[in-house]
């Protein structure tokens, strides 16, 4: 077997075996390895023991988080550190943390899913045995698991989304399957004068209410506790968001929402679409393309969405001042636009 052949053999087994370092981070997250490390380095012995978890068992976890990144092993008292990344986003406390995000939404809500795929793709499987969102949201404890966990993976991207857009002339914000108001809690925080109606879940409303109580912000956001493709939406509105939203509904109905966004918003409002997105020749970013892969699982009719489709029917729609601009790298994007006036 030539060179050449040997690396795309190894290629192609690195990507194959992806998911047992996927759930390698996964476990690394369930005995809480990476706020250990945030108070410096520590031996397998030190972690085992403050785990509660047999020595060799945490040896071999460290190994497999060793080779992927995820921690860096010193020979000198053979300790484990935190990589830089996982410094920032997976310790508990720290400044960028979206464990909860991986911990509890993606470990055990997205991976399952995934099972379901191939049945999926093919067909084959009852459409009235496909999980999905609306599955997931009215059962109030998967839904507490899902809210949870994407308020944490939110605030982020949230804190971007300000910096990114000017609402200085709005004063009613639209958040349309808004979940826990992560997103409307950053906005407000940066326009003290606007106010934010989210429409999501019963379910998703019910618990969202507990993270605007504790944002201060009881008096500023309000609930429409509906299925966002059904309930009727407040018209002249200043913006409107849609953040996650496209990816997970059925790609006929993204037109049709774009179309209603278009009625609700008021002379000169704007409109954000939050979500990801592949490039336009459809290459890339991988992330992003795995992301809708992976949604497709509970949506068989979901669209992977590139950014100059949107952006063509945001101009059939009547849009106009239409902008693109990166939020999370190599996942999702932002195309941002207005209404005449």
């Amino acid at each position: 077997m030539d060179t050449t052949l040997l690396e795309s053999a190894e290629e192609v087994s690195s990507i194959a075996f992806g998911f047992m370092a996927s759930k390698a981070l996964f476990a690394g997250l369930h005995i809480d390895v990476f706020t250990q490390l945030a108070d410096g380095p520590r031996n397998s012995q030190q972690i085992a023991e403050t785990a509660g978890i047999p020595i060799n068992r945490v040896t071999t976890l460290m190994t497999a988080l060793t080779t992927i990144g995820m921690v860096e092993r010193s020979n000198e008292g053979e300790t484990y550190a935190n990589s830089p990344g996982a410094a920032a986003f997976l310790a508990r406390g720290a400044k960028y943390e979206f464990g909860d995000y991986l911990r509890y939404q993606i470990d055990q809500q997205m991976y399952p899913l995934l099972e379901q795929l191939n049945q999926v793709l093919d067909g084959t499987l009852d459409s009235d045995s496909i999980d999905s969102y609306q599955h997931w949201m009215a059962d109030p404890e998967q839904a507490l698991i899902y809210c949870e966990a994407q308020h944490a993976g939110s605030l982020g991207p949230g804190r971007t989304l300000a910096r990114l857009v000017d609402l200085s002339k709005a004063e009613t914000l639209l958040d349309v399957g808004g979940g826990t108001g992560a997103m409307s809690i950053r906005l407000l925080e940066n326009y003290p004068n606007l106010v934010s109606t989210i429409i999501d879940f019963p379910n998703v409303a019910e618990i969202g209410w507990q993270f605007i109580a504790k944002a201060g912000m009881v008096d500023r956001i309000r609930y429409i506790p509906s299925n966002a493709l059904v309930a009727e939406w407040p018209k002249e509105q200043g913006a409107i968001l849609m953040s996650y939203l496209f990816s997970g509904i059925p790609g006929e109905e993204v037109p049709r929402l774009i179309d209603y966004a278009f009625e609700c918003l008021e002379a000169g409002g704007s409109f954000m679409i939050h979500d990801f997105m592949v490039e336009d020749d459809r290459t890339g970013p991988p992330m992003a393309a795995l992301w809708q892969l992976q949604h497709m699982a509970f949506t068989p009719e979901a669209r992977s969405v590139t950014p100059d489709w949107l952006r063509t029917r945001l101009q059939e729609a009547g849009f106009v001042d239409i902008q693109e601009d990166g939020m999370i790298p190599g996942l999702t994007r932002l195309i941002h636009a207005r209404k005449p006036g």
